[in-house]
């Protein structure tokens, strides 16, 4: 098995408006929405049968590695998200999302199995698309405001995903084939506004399979107590480091304890780690010590703190406790690495997916990230392989008067900072838009 160092060292080597009255002022609700494309019929006949945009093949070619039948004659395409999946128990799914939602078909039939989303993306799918305009005029047109309106196309696409990853859920008894939609940012260190917010997105996307996105701030964790007690399940985000991911998980348990529920398998969570954005932030410090120690950790500290974050998730999801929340159902927080596409050219492009194999976890990938994996990704357990060497790579870093803490802290501002600049940027596109709608009209 490859050892940290090893993996880390390669780097270097060269639909009509719904009434908004009820909306804790974030959206107004939506209406159940359909899809043309069955998506339990058109998953298992092949990528050729499925009508898709060139666009998607384009942006998402994901190399086919072997072909095989599905029992009655028709070729079912094999990639390395199959594998990973199937020998090593992790979870690949998609970080995108935008129109046409069937693009997402040729993905599932190659193995993704879940969507993940943040107002970033939809600021960009929106920006940068004219396949919401027509929803967003009738919007406009019916009297809802710029935020509203704004609530009411993502609602769309994430009831539209969800129905395409139905079935993923339904097999996988609950376990899986999850799409996630973010409260809004603005509300990143307002528990109760966040714990409102929370409840009126899962009551107005109405799918099984949804879920809702709170950040690990210090405010919100307490909010994710709260709402996985109402049985409402939850993808934490924004989780950088290893004492605010145990707190998130304690949060997660004290939920379901506090539940009342006698059956707690419908409530799941996932626990979104961060991972490239640490080595951006830790290297940027490495180089300012500058020493030749310093310089050599360059690109280790990120995969390094996700095996603690394993071992810690390992350690917390077994005795007495769990034990009985395991007698009512309760299924484990899986980890989710986030941020997993690369920012440093220098590195492998594989970096932030192939050292975090291991069961029971999500790997959460942009077009980047997946394209790489499955053109040269190598299907390996490596979470674990060498946890002694993380341990030792998170100390000397801290050795040098890194503070761990301090990196977490200043990576959660940045990532709550640039959430909300997205959010509030498409929000004055879209008034700016809609403006300009009301003067033609």
């Amino acid at each position: 098995m490859a050892s940290i160092s090893k993996l880390s060292s390669t780097a270097f080597a060269s639909s009509s408006p719904a009434s908004s009255s009820s909306r804790p002022r974030l959206g107004s609700s939506a209406p159940r929405a359909s899809i043309a494309l069955p998506a339990r019929d058109l998953i298992g006949r092949g990528v050729s049968s499925l009508r898709v945009s060139s666009r998607s093949i384009e942006r998402s070619p994901l190399t086919v590695k072997c072909s095989l039948t599905d029992g009655n004659g028709t070729h079912v395409k094999r990639t390395t998200l199959h594998e990973l999946y199937e020998k090593q128990g992790q979870s690949p799914w998609y970080d995108n999302l935008c129109r046409p939602v069937s693009d997402l078909l040729p993905l599932i039939a190659k193995g993704v199995r879940g969507v993940t989303s943040n107002p970033t993306i939809f600021q960009k799918a929106i920006s940068s698309s004219n396949a919401y305009d027509e929803q967003f005029r009738q919007l406009i047109e019916a009297g809802k405001d710029t935020e509203d309106a704004y609530w009411e196309l993502v609602i769309k696409d994430i009831q539209d995903a969800c129905k395409l990853f139905e079935h993923i859920y339904d097999e996988t008894d609950g376990g899986d084939g999850h799409v996630s939609v973010e409260v809004s940012p603005r509300l990143a260190h307002e528990s109760e506004k966040t714990v409102e917010a929370a409840k009126w997105l899962h009551k107005v996307v109405d799918r099984p399979n949804v879920y809702i996105k709170i950040p690990a701030t210090a405010a919100c964790v307490p909010s994710i107590k709260e709402v996985i007690s109402l049985g409402i399940s939850v993808n934490v985000t924004l989780i950088f480091s290893l004492p605010r991911y145990e707190a998130v998980i304690d949060a997660y348990l004290d939920g379901l304890e506090s539940s009342g529920l006698s059956d707690l398998s419908r409530v799941t969570s996932v626990a979104s780690f961060f991972v490239s954005r640490v080595d951006t932030l830790v290297d940027k410090l490495l180089e300012k010590i500058g020493t030749p120690e310093a310089l050599d950790l360059r690109g280790k500290a990120a995969v390094a703190q996700a095996a603690l974050a394993y071992k810690l998730y390992q350690k917390k999801f077994s005795g007495p406790r769990w034990e009985a929340l395991v007698k009512k159902g309760a299924k484990k927080q899986r980890l989710l690495w986030a941020s997993t596409s690369v920012k440093n050219p220098a590195y492998s492009d594989t970096l932030y997916v192939t050292p975090l194999i291991g069961p029971d976890t999500v790997s959460t990938m942009p077009d980047q990230a997946l394209d790489a994996f499955v053109d040269h990704g190598v299907v390996s357990r490596t979470i674990d392989a060498n946890v002694s060497e993380a341990e030792g790579i998170y100390s000397a870093i801290e050795k040098l008067g890194i503070d761990w803490n301090d990196v977490g802290s200043q990576l959660e501002a940045e990532g709550v900072d640039s959430f909300k600049k997205s959010f509030d940027s498409l929000l004055v596109s879209l008034q700016e838009k809609g403006e300009a709608l009301k003067l033609v009209s």
